[in-house]
């Protein structure tokens, strides 16, 4: 079976798609202050500590990624800025439990309803169906969030360098430690990278697309690899489509591959993901 025949379609792991540049960024931020805002007002984040799934021990990522020989952490998107349609019918019950017997590392979770299609409902399934890492991909700007994530099931956070000032993220992530989730900081230049070193981050994701041209390209995560302490997990983001883009990778010491469209924009994500580990492990 051909990897480049079946898996040759780019993916797109980033939040921000492929269109609107910076401008798309700063209203989705925009919109998530006021979303946030609102959410206090109505359901004080005091509470979210009474939920059934607040006190539950989660499952570590960090440690999945550093015991697999995969690394692959599946996502689940309905749609994005730029793409309409991704998979707007897909059951995310049915499609975390095909991620499960695939033998991923872990599963992102869309939780953005004006730009994504997603929500915390989504989160919440995904968690009554699969014992996995599941890492809420949302654009965090508010500690209100984090707490939120908690109380949905999540095991994971999503921190993005480009919209979080240092104090924020060592803020952020110093929450979610304390509440037992692990934290994945996302970074797309060195500049961001320096920013967001610190103990309280267990992995460091490195985006592949330009924020400012949309572009896909594997070298971001091969010139950035360097520079990345061996104290962190390495997990490199968008663009990785085939077998070969992760055998690469592997070289320059990455150990988390996320993988967004690939699988979604199949009719059977769970069954995608099955086939592209099985093939991955065959060409070792």
């Amino acid at each position: 079976m051909s990897s480049e025949k079946v898996y040759k379609a780019k993916s797109s792991s980033s939040p921000l798609g492929r269109s609107g540049g910076a401008n798309i960024l700063d209203k989705i931020v925009a919109d998530k202050r006021k979303e946030v805002e609102l959410k206090n007002l109505i359901f004080p984040s005091s509470q979210y500590e009474h939920s059934v799934l607040f006190n539950r021990e989660t499952f570590s990522l960090a440690q999945a990624l550093k015991d697999s020989d995969t690394g692959i952490i599946s996502e689940f998107k309905r749609r994005s800025p730029s793409k309409e349609s991704i998979n707007q019918n897909a059951n995310v019950g049915q499609v975390a439990m095909g991620y499960e017997k695939a033998g991923v590392c872990g599963m992102s979770v869309l939780t953005d309803i004006k730009y994504f299609g997603g929500s915390l409902e989504d989160l919440i399934i995904a968690r009554a169906s699969a014992q996995l890492p599941l890492l809420r991909k949302e654009f965090i700007i508010s500690e209100y969030q984090i707490i939120e994530a908690k109380a949905y099931g999540a095991d994971v956070i999503l921190l993005i360098a480009a919209v979080l000032t240092r104090e924020e993220i060592k803020k952020f992530s110093e929450l979610a430690k304390s509440l037992g989730l692990d934290v994945l900081l996302e970074v797309h230049n060195e500049d961001e990278l320096h920013k967001s070193i610190m103990p309280s981050i267990d992995m460091l994701g490195v985006n592949n697309r330009n924020l400012k041209t949309f572009e896909v390209s594997l070298e971001t995560s091969k010139s950035l690899s360097s520079q990345i302490p061996d104290d962190f997990v390495k997990v490199s983001e968008s663009g990785i489509s085939s077998i070969e883009a992760i055998k690469e990778l592997k070289t320059y010491g990455y150990k988390g591959f996320l993988i967004g469209e690939n699988f979604m924009k199949t009719d059977t994500p769970g069954e995608s993901a099955i086939q592209f580990i099985k093939y991955l492990k065959e060409i070792k």
